[in-house]
């Protein structure tokens, strides 16, 4: 069997011959760079596209490729159902109990048999054990249920946070995720709302045009208040109550306030933040396979998940590098209702732009369906390959080919009735594979999938996958506790408030959870800006501190080097106390004027001395970590500078050995046909030679001529039986020489393969040493901004 274990390429299955119904003997690797123009998979129930999806995706995850997968129906999450001990105590509880009584066996047994049947299975397609294990330790597999509580839960609302730098300035990238969001929310309320007619629609996204322009957030309880109370009084040329009056918006805000008190709708504020990246990669920077389970949602639920969802992967897919190799995959099974021909729902936008600028980040999306008639093959022509099943009738395989004709394109026009022959003639797990890369379509049979196929899982089964250990989900932010003054102090009656200069500037920390028995401590807080400049890494960053310090005992300085560092900006910082608040004494040396400067002076010998700015360094693939980029997703990046690096060097390698590769396919070609000329004439010389003796013998047996002609044919014949000898020995040195030079192809190949898996060899992404980069503000790149009294409550 030929070797199938190469960098970059999807092993799927084997050429299969409609009209023999068998299996041919060449391998069908898919290369991994062609999927960044994108797949689509059609195929009626039965045949076979789940198990062609997960072949796909197991194979790139065995690549390291990490991928998002959009479960609506529940049979993705097989993809985690991977036994390397392939024994029957690992497939006992997932058998089917139903199923087994069926076929009249109990579950132990019907799982020994399955056990056995997946051992076989693989086994005949080249698999073993070893190769699940790669898989499993290749990367990390999770199950998310938003809304649901059974998996792993997703924060869906964190989403209406606002987008990037980049994006609020883009005004088609903006407007475009602004109308998604909104039609997803409305969806989620029943409101079938036309973004340019609907008041409701047309309301809600100048509300998020506003607030996302200024950087502002905004969840539920902020919609509802700006719903009733807008920041702007006009919407176009009409004022804001004659468009859309109070009333009118109230009972809008009722809605989604009915909606946030429902008991359901908790299980969406639960769980970890939605953050594409984390769905991608682990904290650490191991590749992930994210199954999004949404089975268990009503359809506005689904609907408003996936709209949301897809407009973060835009956003994440904008805050990447530009790249020609495969950085991550998103599939979604059951397309159907979510990008229809003539119909708009809310996730159709953000999927159509997808398919049209994913390609330059790298980024492949994979759409699989069994109703080919409901798609908008226009949008679909974006996809680059088409994996094609049996399909149920004759309007499924027409519309499949205009879909395949319009992905063609300028790639050449593609004949009809072959391909109609062809649809006609597949069975299950045979799929005709349309890629645009290559010359023409080819028919395969999908490979044996190394996951069980057990069928779509239910809640309950989700809950048991998801029961191992698994990396907790990140903790809300908590404000940290307060700094304590270095002296004692005497809490103040409520009111007796310390004076200050009026150049010493006086802040208080936000109260949290009320403002009842608030007693104020004394800290000093400094924000400062440091400009962090590194040639050699080519960093030039700013960066904002905010320090709270400890007074010294005589309150003339402030104790920097014990200071916590917070998140606060002078924005966030009240200047008035709440009301009736204590008030800690405070030492008579922070009330002077001149404290100040030298709380000033240390705070900036303290950064000067103290503060850097650390980055990490991967000397492999020569990059250096941003500045606030995690080692987890430092070390992702990584994995994909090498495997663009890889992808070169094997685009080099191919370059450097084609010609001489062509080179020999073309003399073995040569050579084969020179055999086959030889056998042609040594099979004519046999029978000329046979007819001679035959007319020999016939002459000498009817005595019709002389005994001169009859010595003469005789003797040609003769001479013809000598010519048949030296025809053979001609095929046979012809034989020898296409011997030869296949022994020199195989060669060649071979050569060829060690070079490119040498590329691969010794490379472990979590293991990838990284050396620290330390760089230092000069003091002239330190800007104090706020420095002042501040109130700890």
């Amino acid at each position: 069997m030929q070797d199938f274990e190469k960098l970059g390429v999807f092993y799927l299955g084997k050429e299969y011959d409609t009209a023999a119904g068998a299996l041919k003997d060449d391998l069908i690797l898919y290369d991994a760079k062609d999927l960044t123009t994108h797949a689509m998979m059609v195929g009626m129930t039965g045949s076979g596209k789940t198990g062609l999806a997960l072949a796909l995706l197991e194979e790139a995850a065995i690549d390291g490729i990490p991928s998002i997968l959009i479960d609506p129906k529940g049979d993705l999450g097989n993809i985690l159902l991977q036994f390397p001990d392939l024994q029957p105590a690992d497939f006992r509880p997932w058998i089917d109990e139903a199923e087994a009584a069926r076929k009249g066996m109990d579950p132990e047994a019907l799982a020994a048999k399955t056990a056995e049947s997946w051992r076989n299975g693989l086994a005949s397609w080249g698999q073993d054990s070893d190769r699940i294990r790669r898989l499993r330790e290749a990367v990390d597999m999770a199950v998310y249920t938003p809304g649901n509580s059974t998996g792993r839960p997703l924060q869906i609302l964190r989403s209406f946070s606002a987008p990037s730098a980049a994006v609020a300035q883009d005004t088609t990238a903006l407007g475009e995720r602004i109308m998604s969001a909104v039609s997803g929310l409305l969806s989620l309320l029943g409101i079938d709302a036309d973004p340019v007619q609907s008041r409701e629609h047309i309301l809600l996204s100048n509300i998020f045009n506003n607030a996302w322009r200024e950087g502002r957030s905004l969840d539920i309880a902020a919609i509802i208040q700006e719903i009733q109370k807008p920041s702007f009084d006009k919407i176009g040329v009409f004022d804001l109550e004659s468009y859309y009056p109070s009333k009118d918006r109230f009972k809008l805000a009722m809605s989604l306030n009915n909606l946030l008190a429902s008991p359901g709708f908790s299980a969406w504020l639960e769980g970890e933040p939605l953050d594409v990246q984390r769905l991608f990669y682990t904290p650490e920077g191991k590749p992930r396979v994210s199954v999004l389970y949404i089975a268990h949602l009503s359809d506005a639920e689904r609907m408003f998940f996936v709209t949301v969802l897809l407009n973060e992967v835009l956003a994440w897919m904008r805050a990447q590098t530009g790249t020609s190799s495969l950085r991550a995959i998103l599939y979604m099974d059951e397309i159907f209702g979510y990008f229809p021909p003539s119909a708009n729902p809310p996730s159709k936008l953000p999927m159509l732009t997808l398919l049209k600028q994913a390609r330059a980040f790298g980024l492949g999306v994979v759409l699989s369906t069994q109703n080919p008639v409901d798609l908008d093959y226009k949008g679909l022509s974006n996809c680059g390959t088409w994996f094609i099943g049996r399909l149920q009738t004759e309007r499924d395989k027409m519309r499949v080919i205009e879909g395949l004709e319009s992905a063609a394109g300028a790639a050449g026009s593609l004949d009809r009735a072959e391909l109609e022959k062809l649809l006609s003639g597949l069975g299950s797990r045979v799929f005709l594979m349309r890629n645009v890369h290559d010359e023409g379509p080819v028919v395969f049979q999908t490979r044996w999938v190394m996951s069980y196929l057990r069928g779509p899982l239910t809640l309950p089964q989700i809950r048991t996958l998801s029961s191992a250990p698994q990396e907790s989900a990140p903790e809300p932010a908590v404000q940290a506790p307060p700094v304590a003054p270095a002296q004692p102090v005497e809490v103040a009656t409520p009111g007796k408030r310390p004076v200050f200069p009026p150049t010493v500037p006086e802040y208080f920390l936000p109260v949290l959870g009320g403002s009842g028995n608030v007693t104020y401590r004394p800290a000093v807080i400094g924000i400062a800006d440091l400009h962090f400049v590194d040639a050699k890494s080519g960093t030039d960053v700013w960066t904002s501190r905010t320090l709270l310090a400890p007074l010294s005992d005589d309150g003339c300085d402030a104790v920097w080097e014990e200071s916590e560092r917070r998140s606060e900006t002078k924005d966030q910082l009240d200047t008035r106390p709440v009301e009736n608040a204590g008030f800690a004494s405070i030492p008579s040396g922070a009330t002077r004027e001149k404290s100040l400067d030298a709380w000033k002076k240390s705070l900036a010998r303290y950064l000067y001395q103290q503060e850097t700015l650390t980055l990490w360094q991967c000397r492999e693939v020569k990059l250096i970590s941003q500045p606030n980029e995690s080692e987890g997703d430092f070390r992702a990046r990584i994995a994909q500078a090498h495997r663009e690096q890889r992808d070169e060097e094997v685009a080099r390698l191919r370059t450097k050995y084609a010609s001489r590769l062509q080179t020999l396919e073309d003399q073995l070609r040569r050579a084969e046909e020179r055999v086959e000329r030889e056998k042609a004439q040594a099979s004519q010389q046999k029978l000329n030679t046979a007819l001679s003796i035959g007319a020999t013998l016939l002459g000498a047996f009817l005595g019709r001529r002389g005994t001169v002609g009859t010595v003469s044919r005789a003797s040609t014949a003769a001479k013809s039986v000598g010519r048949i000898s030296k025809e053979s020995a001609d095929v046979q040195r012809a034989a020898e020489n296409v011997e030869v030079i296949r022994e020199r192809l195989n060669a060649l190949q071979a050569q060829f393969d060690e070079e490119v898996a040498a590329l691969q060899t010794g490379f472990d992404l979590l293991r990838v040493e990284l050396q620290p980069v330390e760089i230092r503000p000069r003091k002239s790149d330190i800007v104090i901004g706020t420095v002042g009294v501040c109130w700890v409550p």
